[in-house]
């Protein structure tokens, strides 16, 4: 073949393959636009404590999907035990009876894709089988069901959060007490990097890397005073290997205000 002929043909093989990519990349731009006007869950996140712990970055290897890294900080990689309550949710604007008010508590890491930081779930527990059974089988979120219940008091000057469940047959507890008077912490502070994420990453059944965005407001954070209570067996809920945290120290201590929350349909990257 000479050399005009293998240009021609590089030249339609070419051509043949720009049509289905620009179709590929149209199709994916669509998901996004999609994905960005269209939530797929809404609701409130209110009353958030999340006692955050420095760990050897080995322990999360094995849970970190291919194509991510370790959001690392100061060269240390984190877990935070996340606790709050679900207010008025609906699916696709749908709010399912019995299944609108209820709290959560989940074991989050954080990780990079690129330039793009967000979180992965360890597990995630709450007092609904439905919800637990929804979340694993259509979208392979890593939820779990145990019997859980929240409360709160307030007044002009005080906060308290309470949360208890039951889990392995042991009942665990964590009290938060705060002053009443949220703020905005800094954009370049520790409480910053923890509680502003605008992308979660998971796994669909296939193995493939899913990515979805979650939209809120910038949230306060409570000054917290002298004392909380915290009464959890790391070991029986989250295995072994996470038996350390019942004797360390949390990097970081938390309790942030909340707002609406929208969280949008996922795409595979």
């Amino acid at each position: 073949m000479n050399d005009i002929s293998t240009q021609n043909t590089l030249y339609f093989k070419r051509r043949k393959k720009e049509p289905f990519a620009k179709k590929q990349l149209l199709i994916r731009n669509f998901q996004l636009v999609i994905t960005k006007m269209k939530p797929f869950l809404t609701a409130e996140w209110r009353r958030l404590i999340l006692l955050t712990y420095a760990v050897d970055p080995s322990l999360l290897l094995t849970h970190l999907p291919h194509g991510l890294e370790l959001d690392m900080r100061d060269g240390r990689a984190f877990v935070s035990f996340v606790a709050f309550d679900f207010l008025n949710t609906k699916v696709k604007g749908i709010p399912f009876p019995f299944h609108t008010n209820f709290p959560e508590i989940n074991l989050r890491f954080y990780v990079r894709h690129g330039e793009t930081r967000g979180v992965c779930f360890l597990k995630e527990l709450v007092p609904r089988r439905m919800i637990a059974l929804v979340a694993n089988k259509v979208y392979n979120e890593p939820y779990e069901y145990t019997p859980m219940t929240s409360s709160y008091q307030e007044n002009d000057s005080q906060l308290i959060v309470n949360h208890d469940f039951q889990y392995g047959g042991q009942s665990h507890s964590v009290c938060f007490i705060a002053e009443n008077r949220p703020y905005f912490p800094p954009e370049d502070s520790t409480e910053f990097f923890f509680k502003e994420h605008e992308w979660g990453f998971g796994l669909t059944h296939q193995n493939k890397l899913l990515k979805y965005r979650v939209e809120h407001p910038i949230w306060r954070i409570y000054p917290l005073e002298t004392r909380f209570d915290l009464a959890i067996d790391f070991g029986v809920i989250y295995g072994e290997k996470w038996k350390m945290l019942n004797t360390q120290i949390p990097y970081n201590i938390m309790l942030a205000e909340g707002s609406a929350i929208k969280v949008f349909d996922g795409v595979v990257v």
